[in-house]
């Protein structure tokens, strides 16, 4: 059988044409690892035992799911799932949880947002960010009040910004 040069010419044309859209399709995306979630979860819990808070910290990816969770020694079994919460939040709307706590008192358009499964809009969670991009967050449940757990997050983040460039 013989091929010829036009029939060759669109066999080439259709491989090029499906090997530009596979490519095309394909997704880059960072995210927080293993060894830096660990390391994260141990600052967090460090940050906030140093000032007498026995909480429970949680981070996950940039899709929410969860990484590490540490829970302190004498910290309450509440405080597990409001961390994991909290970090789930903030990774969700790549946002802080108190931003998002502030947003839903003032506008009533966002109350909504309590209702989502999953959420827990009260400060203590904090996006983990490479620039502008989202790679994981840390949450904390624990300390008397959530702006101590959200001090302890955004600490512990700051202490590893460094690995994060």
């Amino acid at each position: 059988m013989e091929i010829t040069m036009k029939t060759f010419a669109y066999v080439s044309l259709a491989i090029f044409t499906l090997g530009s859209v596979a490519s095309a399709e394909e997704l880059h995306e960072r995210n927080i690892s293993l060894a830096t979630a660990t390391e994260l979860a141990q600052k967090g819990v460090k940050a906030c035992s140093s000032k007498g808070y026995n909480v429970s910290v949680a981070v996950v990816d940039r899709a929410g799911v969860l990484r590490s969770l540490m829970r302190a020694d004498g910290a309450g079994p509440h405080t597990v799932g409001a961390a994991q919460a909290k970090a789930f939040t903030a990774a969700s709307g790549r946002a802080l949880t108190s931003a998002m706590a502030k947003t839903v008192q003032e506008n009533p358009g966002a109350a909504g947002l309590v209702d989502i499964p999953g959420y827990l809009v009260l400060a203590g969670g904090v996006p983990i960010k490479i620039g502008d991009e989202t790679i994981g967050a840390i949450g904390i449940g624990g300390a008397p009040g959530g702006n101590l757990d959200e001090e302890c997050a955004q600490a512990a983040v700051e202490k590893i910004k460094d690995k994060l460039n």
